[in-house]
C-alpha cells in the first residue's frame, strides 16, 4: 500500500504509456505466479526483464527490487490488473487484459475504479479528509463539460481537483483561465508559468511554511528546487492521464493544441459513464471487498453491455440492419462491430497514404516538424514517428510500414513497442529500417545506441535482404555517431555482419525531404539505395567520425539537385 501525504491529486505514472504494461505483467505472471512478491523476486524479475526485446531503459541499475516495484505496484497493480498478496497472482481484470480481445474496454472499466482513498492509497493523519474521487471519472467529467481540456489546463488546475464536491469550482477556475489568457495572446507562456507556480504555492501552502522542501531527489531544502521538482511530477502526472484516457478509445489528442476532447459517436458512451458511475469511492477501508470490486471483469456497468446499444452502434457505422442482427449475442455483436471499426480504420489509413504520396500534404508535414523542433506539441516522440512514418511515405515508393499504432479513427495513438524499429520500409532487394528519438545528450546513446544495431539485425536475418538503418533525431548526440561509426565496420554476426546505419540530425532529414519534393518525379527504390550506399561509402572515404558527419551533410545537400 501507499501513504498519501501530498494534498494534490495523482494518476500513474509508470509505465507512461499504457501498452507497455501488457508484456511485463505477462513475464510477472508466467515466470513468478504463486510466489511472494519480496525483494528477491522483485530483483529476479528486473533481471528477466532487462533480457527481453521489449524492455525499454537501462539495464545496469541499483536496486532492482525499487525498479521492479516502480512498474509493478504502480499502474498493474492499482488499476487491478495484478494482486501481489498474499502471493503474485494474474487477476480477471488482468487476464482480459492481457489475453482478452477487447483490452481498451476492460482498461477503461479499471480507470473507472482508480479511486482515492483505498486499501491501495492511505491518508496519512496530516491530510485525512483530503481525497474523495475518481480522478479518471472526474477529469472525463471536465472534458465532457468544457468541450476539451488542454495539458496546461489539466497540470495546473485539475490536479487540485482532489474532492468530486469541489468540482465545480475547479471547473470555475479553468473557465476563467480560458478568459484571462485572451489578454495574454503575446505573452501565453510567462502567463502559464505564473498560474502554475501560483497553484503550487497555494497547494503546498502548509508544506512551505512549515519548511518541509526538502524532495526525495535532492538534500537541496530551496524553494526554487521544492518548486521545479513539483512542477515535473504535475507534469508528469497530466501527461500520464493523457496517455490513459486516450487507451480507452473513447479519447482524441490534439498535439498542436495539447488538449483532448471526446470522439463524437463516443459521447453517448461517456454520458452512460458520466450518468450512472457513483462519484463516491468504496470499501475505503475493506482490503478483501475492495479487490472483489476491482478484479471484477463486470463492473462498472458500460453503455456497450447493453446488446441494443451495440445493435444501434453498429447499424450507424454500417449497413447492417435490425433484422440482421437480432438473434446474435453480445459477444458477437462486439466482435462484429469491432471488424467493422478495424476495417474503417484501414481505409482511413489508405486514404491518407494516397494523399501522403500526392505530396499534397508536403508543408504540413516539414510544418510539423518545425513545431516538433520548437517543442510545439505534445507527445513530441509519437509525433515524430508519425510525422517520419509521413515523410518516408512521401520520399518513396517502398512499402513503408509504420509500427506506431493508430486510434480507430486512424490518428496516432502510441509509439512503436521496443522491440521493433519504428518504420520499416521493404522494396524488392533491400529493406530499410528508420528510427528516430527526441533523447538528447548521453540519454540518447545509453537508449538507442544497442537497440538500433540489434533491430537492424533482427530485420536483416527476418527478411533475407541487405539491410540499411537511418537514426534521425532533432541533434546526433556525438556518442551515437562515434558507436556507429565504429560499429558499422565491424563484422558481427549478432547483427548479420557489418551494419549499415546512417545518424541524420532532423534538419539533415528534412532537408532530404524537401530535394525530393522539388525534384521533377517521386524518387525511385534505387535512387534511395543509391544515396544509402553513398553514406556508407563516404564513411569508409573518412578519417574518422567527424569526418563521416561532415560527408553525410554534403552527400543531403547534393541529393537529387545536381
Amino acid at each position: 500500500m501507499a501513504y498519501l501525504k501530498n494534498k494534490a491529486l495523482f494518476f500513474t505514472t509508470s509505465p507512461r504509456t499504457p501498452a507497455k504494461m501488457l508484456p511485463e505483467i505477462q513475464l510477472l505472471v508466467d515466470n513468478f505466479s504463486g510466489q511472494k512478491w519480496n525483494r528477491q523476486t522483485q530483483a529476479d524479475y528486473f533481471d528477466m526483464l532487462i533480457e527481453t526485446d521489449f524492455f525499454e531503459g537501462k539495464k545496469s541499475v541499483k536496486n532492482k527490487d525499487f525498479k521492479s516495484r516502480d512498474r509493478i505496484n504502480r499502474a498493474p497493480k492499482a488499476l487491478g490488473f495484478v494482486d501481489l498478496a498474499p502471493h503474485i497472482e494474474l487477476t480477471e481484470a488482468g487476464r482480459e487484459l492481457i489475453y482478452g480481445k477487447r483490452p481498451q474496454e476492460i482498461f477503461l472499466r479499471q480507470l473507472l475504479k482508480f479511486q482515492i482513498p483505498s486499501p491501495y492509497h492511505i491518508e496519512v493523519k496530516a491530510i485525512r479528509g483530503t481525497f474523495c474521487i475518481k480522478p479518471y471519472l472526474e477529469i472525463m467529467r471536465l472534458v465532457r463539460d468544457l468541450g476539451s481540456i488542454s495539458f496546461d489546463e489539466l497540470k495546473i488546475f485539475a490536479l487540485r481537483l482532489t474532492d468530486y464536491k469541489r468540482y465545480e469550482s475547479v471547473k470555475g477556475a479553468i473557465l476563467a483561465f480560458r478568459e484571462e489568457k485572451e489578454a495574454h495572446k503575446g505573452k501565453y507562456k510567462k502567463y502559464v508559468e505564473e498560474k502554475w507556480i501560483e497553484a503550487l504555492l497555494q497547494t503546498y501552502s502548509k508544506d512551505i511554511a512549515a519548511g518541509r522542501t526538502k524532495t526525495r531527489e535532492s538534500n537541496d531544502r530551496s524553494l526554487k528546487n521544492f518548486l521545479r521538482t513539483k512542477k515535473r511530477n504535475t507534469r508528469d502526472y497530466a501527461d500520464a492521464c493523457f496517455r490513459y484516457l486516450r487507451y480507452t478509445g473513447l479519447v482524441s489528442v490534439s498535439h498542436k493544441n495539447r488538449s483532448i476532447s471526446f470522439y463524437p459517436d463516443k459521447l453517448k458512451e461517456v454520458d452512460f459513464i458520466l450518468e450512472t458511475v457513483d462519484r463516491e469511492p468504496i470499501y475505503v477501508n475493506n482490503t478483501g471487498k475492495y479487490k472483489d470490486y476491482l478484479f471484477n471483469t463486470s463492473l462498472p456497468v458500460l453503455y456497450v453491455d447493453n446488446i441494443d446499444n451495440v445493435i444501434d452502434h453498429i447499424m450507424r457505422i454500417s449497413e447492417y440492419t435490425q433484422r440482421q442482427l437480432s438473434g446474435m449475442m453480445l459477444n458477437e455483436l462486439k466482435d462484429m462491430r469491432d471488424a467493422i471499426v478495424a476495417e474503417r480504420k484501414e481505409a482511413v489509413i489508405k486514404e491518407q497514404v494516397t494523399e501522403i504520396k500526392s505530396y499534397a500534404l508536403y508543408s504540413e508535414v516539414i510544418d510539423t516538424f518545425n513545431e516538433i523542433l520548437s517543442d510545439g506539441y505534445y507527445d513530441a516522440p509519437l509525433m515524430l514517428e508519425y510525422n517520419t512514418w509521413r515523410a518516408m511515405t512521401m520520399l518513396d515508393g517502398g512499402n513503408i510500414k509504420g509500427n506506431f499504432k493508430f486510434d480507430d479513427m486512424g490518428q496516432p495513438l502510441s509509439t512503436a513497442s521496443g522491440n521493433m524499429p519504428d518504420i520499416e520500409c521493404e522494396y524488392d532487394d533491400f529493406v530499410l529500417a528508420v528510427e528516430v528519438t527526441m533523447q538528447q545528450g548521453q540519454r540518447q546513446f545509453e537508449s538507442e545506441s544497442e537497440p538500433v544495431a540489434r533491430h537492424f539485425g533482427q530485420m536483416k536475418k527476418r527478411t533475407g535482404k541487405d539491410a540499411y538503418c537511418l537514426f534521425i533525431a532533432p541533434a546526433i548526440n556525438k556518442a551515437c555517431l562515434t558507436y556507429f561509426y565504429t560499429l558499422n565496420k565491424i563484422d558481427i554476426s549478432y547483427y548479420g555482419g557489418k551494419t549499415k546505419i546512417i545518424p541524420l540530425d532532423l534538419a539533415q532529414f528534412m532537408q532530404l525531404v524537401e530535394n525530393s519534393y522539388n525534384f521533377p518525379s517521386q524518387p525511385t527504390p534505387d535512387t534511395i539505395r543509391q544515396l544509402l550506399d553513398e553514406f556508407i561509402r563516404q564513411e569508409d572515404l573518412s578519417a574518422d567520425e567527424n569526418e563521416w558527419n561532415e560527408r553525410i551533410q554534403n552527400c543531403v545537400v547534393k541529393w537529387l539537385t545536381a
